[in-house]
C-alpha cells in the first residue's frame, strides 16, 4: 500500500537498498483472500555483509550450537521439534537437523555445524520415544533413556557444557 521505510547506503548507486518495508493492505485480497491489513519487511543479507566489510566490520561468527536434535521418523521429528524448543528455553543453543535426511546425514550435519552433542530422538518398543545423546567430538554415546527423563538429560548436558 505504501513504503514505511527503506535503508540505502549513501555511497551506493541504484539497486542498493539494504532493507525496506511497508504496508501491504491489499495483498491478501489480490491473491484471492479476504481484505486483510498487513505489513512486512525484507533485508538483503548479502548486501548487509558487503556494507559491513566495506566499513571494516567483520560479520559476527555464527554461535556454535550446543546440541543438534536428530530424529529417525516423522513421529520422532515432531517430538524432536518440541524437545529442541524446551532445550532452548533452558538456555541450550539447539538446532534441528535438515528435513528428510537419514540419521547418518543428520549426524554429519551436526559435525559440520560443530555441535557438541547430538540428541537422537528414536523409538523404543518398550517405552515409546527414546533419547540418546552422542558426544560429537569423541563419538561416545550415552545410555538410551525414555522421553520422561528429558529434564534429567538437560541437566546433565548443562553440567557438561560448563
Amino acid at each position: 500500500t505504501r513504503t514505511v521505510f527503506e535503508i540505502q547506503p549513501s555511497e551506493e548507486g541504484a539497486q542498493s537498498t539494504v532493507a525496506g518495508g511497508g504496508r501491504y493492505d491489499g495483498l491478501i485480497q489480490e491473491l484471492g483472500g479476504k481484505p486483510t491489513p498487513g505489513s512486512g519487511f525484507a533485508t538483503g543479507i548479502e548486501r548487509i555483509i558487503l556494507n559491513l566489510k566495506r566499513q571494516g566490520i567483520a560479520p559476527p561468527e555464527a554461535p556454535q550450537p550446543d546440541v543438534l536434535f536428530a530424529y529417525v521418523s516423522d513421529t520422532t521429528k515432531k517430538k524432536a521439534v518440541q524437545l529442541a524448543s524446551l532445550a532452548r528455553r533452558s538456555g541450550i543453543t539447539a538446532l534441528m537437523a535438515g528435513d528428510n535426511r537419514s540419521l547418518k546425514s543428520q549426524l554429519r550435519q551436526a559435525n559440520a555445524w560443530s555441535a557438541r552433542y547430538a540428541v537422537i530422538v528414536g523409538e523404543n518398543p518398550s517405552h515409546g520415544i527414546s533419547l540418546t545423546v552422542k558426544e560429537m567430538a569423541t563419538g561416545e554415546q550415552w545410555e538410551e533413556v525414555p522421553e520422561q527423563e528429558f529434564s534429567a538429560l538437560l541437566k546433565r548436558i548443562h553440567g557438561e557444557l560448563k
